[in-house]
């Protein structure tokens, strides 16, 4: 069995389903259960909608909060920083009498070792907590031995890629796997550390590492939500992205793949569900290309064989038996 340290978790838990009276025992229950550090406010709408992993060198929590006040104890984890940032809505961070407010789009950045810290979320916020081990940060990061509590702007572009990338993740199953969730604290700490102030040499290595990854997950993300569009070109996603072609292909080759391959194989695996799925039945084959973004009917039917050996038709045959 491997160490408390590597293990892989996962928790949701959603107050949307619960009488408003039984809300506010709900989430207490979170804090006795050693979950989610949280207090009810008195007199402000309770809602709770999270997701928390636990992964080998980090821990991510995401979702939507309202009417209740986060807490973080030095003594559990003090090694650890924390990195709190809202993508929606307006908080305020309290750590050692020093209070600052953290608005849309900016993140509070602050090391447990420094004591007890609350995050008071009185109005809706949307939001990504991060917690990582100082040392694993330390290599990547300069002047984080002394007090390190502060604000990390909105407009920087460490943040808006750690954003990107938190969102193409959360809901992913390959965070299962311990070897792509060990990858992903990795690519987290690069992130994070562009995002605080790294030094060259994290630069470097988050270049070359977390920035790439977090390009390709929102290129991937971006491309499985616009599979109808025909006019999908890499030239088109680039534009989106800000980022030049060139650089879209070379995320790509970094896999052994290339951009138009990733479109047909996700265009294709989009056809095969709709065309095994019981609610698509009524729907003829050649319009289920055309949903997923097929122009020539011929063409589909080709690639369609090559990949899974089989028509269209037969695929759709067999899931009727």
């Amino acid at each position: 069995m491997p160490p408390a340290a590597e293990m892989i978790g996962s928790f949701r838990f959603s107050t949307g389903c619960l009488p408003v009276s039984e809300r506010a025992t709900a989430v207490r229950e979170l804090r006795e259960r050693g979950i989610l550090p949280v207090e009810p406010l008195p007199d402000r709408a309770l809602r709770v909608q999270i997701t928390k992993w636990s992964l080998p060198g980090a821990g991510i929590l995401s979702g939507r909060l309202c009417g209740l006040r986060q807490e973080g104890t030095r003594q559990a984890a003090a090694d650890d920083l924390f990195l709190g940032l809202n993508l929606a809505g307006r908080s305020t961070a309290l750590q050692r009498q020093r209070e600052i407010m953290i608005d849309h789009g900016d993140a509070v950045f602050l090391s447990c070792a420094e004591g007890p810290f609350t995050i008071t979320r009185p109005t809706p916020v949307r939001f990504i907590g991060l917690r990582v081990p100082r040392r694993t940060l330390a290599p990547l990061v300069a002047g984080l031995d002394g007090p390190v509590m502060r604000v990390i702007p909105s407009e920087t572009d460490g943040l808006k890629l750690l954003a990107k990338y938190i969102g193409a993740l959360v809901d992913s199953q390959a965070l299962v796997s311990t070897e792509v969730s060990r990858l992903v604290a990795a690519h987290l700490r690069d992130l994070i550390a562009l995002s605080v102030g790294a030094t060259r040499d994290g630069v470097v290595a988050a270049q070359a590492r977390g920035v790439r990854a977090a390009w390709l997950e929102a290129i991937k993300r971006d491309i499985t939500a616009n599979l109808e569009d025909c006019a999908l070109t890499v030239a088109a996603v680039a534009a989106r992205h800000r980022v030049t072609p060139r650089y879209v292909h070379k995320l790509f080759e970094s896999e052994g793949v290339t951009f138009t391959q990733f479109i047909l194989r996700q265009r294709l695996d989009e056809a095969y569900r709709m065309l095994r799925d019981p609610r698509f039945a009524a729907r003829s084959i050649s319009s289920i290309a055309y949903d997923v973004g097929f122009g020539d009917i011929s063409y589909f039917n080709r690639a369609f064989r090559q990949r899974y050996k089989v028509t269209p038709s037969d695929t759709r045959n067999c899931a009727e038996l």
